[in-house]
Parts: structure tokens; C-alpha cells; sequence
């Protein structure tokens, strides 16, 4: 029994070294590497976390219903893409041909 049982612990030595290698990718679900992250709160404070993404920043919603009315509208209108001015001039042409006629040469 305790021959059988010496004999379970040796096979279960493995021979960990420099020159064993792994050519799969590791099995896990959840990655233990977290990226430094910088998360905006809705009132502009800051807090500094560990992400399990590789993001530079991350804004949290704003809650509308605890604003003003004014706050609301202006928050709204600011989602609102701008529409582009469209500036028409004018340019006055008066240029006339006929004056420049003598310094074309016919054949």
C-alpha cells in the first residue's frame, strides 16, 4: 500500500525547468493582467483603478433626472450635432474681356 501510494507521488513529479516550454495558450477565463485605468465620475472626480482592459479612460454616465431644467437642456442641446454655417459671398465680377484683346496676337 504505501509502495502503491510512493509510487502515485512520483508520477505526479513534474520536471519543471528553463528548457520545458508550452505551445498552447492558457486555459483560464478570467486573465489576471489589469491595465491602470483612469474612471471620470459624473460631478468631474477622478479615481485611478486596475481594469481587466487595456483602456486609458473611462467616463461614467450622467443621471438627467437629478438635473435642472436649464442644466437638462443645455446637456441636451449639446448632444445635438451643430449644423454647419454656410457662408455665401459674394464676389463682384467685373471683369471684361474687351480690355485685354490687344495684347492677344491672331495668326
Amino acid at each position: 500500500m504505501l509502495l502503491k501510494q510512493l509510487a502515485q507521488a512520483v508520477q505526479q513529479i513534474r520536471c519543471i525547468s528553463s528548457a520545458t516550454t508550452a505551445v498552447t495558450r492558457l486555459h483560464r477565463s478570467v486573465y489576471c493582467r489589469l491595465y491602470p485605468t483612469v474612471v471620470v465620475q459624473p460631478d468631474g472626480s477622478t479615481i485611478n483603478i486596475r481594469y481587466h482592459q487595456p483602456r486609458k479612460i473611462i467616463k461614467l454616465p450622467l443621471d438627467l433626472s437629478t438635473l435642472s431644467d436649464a442644466e437638462r437642456r443645455s446637456r441636451l442641446e449639446a448632444r445635438k450635432p451643430r449644423k454647419k454655417v454656410k457662408i455665401m459671398e459674394e464676389v463682384e465680377d467685373n471683369f471684361n474681356a474687351k480690355k485685354y484683346m490687344k495684347y492677344i496676337k491672331k495668326k
